[in-house]
Formats: structure tokens, C-alpha cells, sequence
């Protein structure tokens, strides 16, 4: 996997995916990133509306491409999931560090 796809750079388009939840329901939210951890790719999403997105909620699943079409998962396993959210915290960390260091050059 490229390097690209692992920087949170903001798209030009925001790209959205609605997830139909176990009630039925539907909620929309925005992708903030696709992102590799372990081996796999995941995705990152934020809620565009309700207490989720309130909360600033993110909800992390496994991410493929089937016949060319996203293919979301569950990630059902509690350690893979603990995987998941520390590489999910470094980009978080790592693009306000960048953001930081921006700021700095543009001071200078």
C-alpha cells in the first residue's frame, strides 16, 4: 500500500458511506481515511448527524474492494480491534504533528 493513502490529507470532495445499522436504520457518515494496520486496510468513519457524531464518534471496520465495490466489516476480534485504534490514534497524532510543524514553518 502507498504512502498517500496512509496521510489524512483532506480530499477535494468530501466522500461519504452510509452504513445500515443492526435496527435498520441508516446513518451517513464521512470517511476521514483508509489506512493499513497488521497487514489489512481499514476505514475510518465519523457520523454526519446524531449523538455519534455529537461525540465526535469514530467508528472504525475493515476495508476491501469486491468486484470494484467497498466491502465494510466488523471487527469482531478485541485485539484486532486494539491494533486498529492505537494505528487509527498514530495518524491522529501524526497529522496534528504535521499541522504543528506547518504552522511553525509559516511563523518562520
Amino acid at each position: 500500500m502507498s504512502d498517500e493513502r496512509n496521510r489524512m490529507e483532506e480530499p477535494s470532495e468530501e466522500m461519504t458511506v452510509t452504513l445500515t445499522l443492526d435496527d435498520g436504520s441508516e446513518l451517513e457518515c464521512v470517511v476521514l481515511t483508509i489506512f493499513e494496520a497488521g497487514g489489512r486496510d481499514y476505514i475510518a468513519l465519523l457520523p454526519m448527524e446524531g449523538e455519534s457524531a455529537e461525540e465526535g464518534e469514530v467508528y472504525l471496520y475493515r476495508y476491501s474492494e469486491v468486484d470494484g465495490n467497498p466491502d465494510l466489516q466488523n471487527i469482531e476480534d478485541d485485539e484486532e480491534y486494539e491494533i486498529v485504534a492505537d494505528a487509527f490514534d498514530e495518524l491522529l497524532d501524526e497529522q496534528e504533528y504535521d499541522e504543528i510543524i506547518g504552522e511553525d514553518e509559516l511563523d518562520d
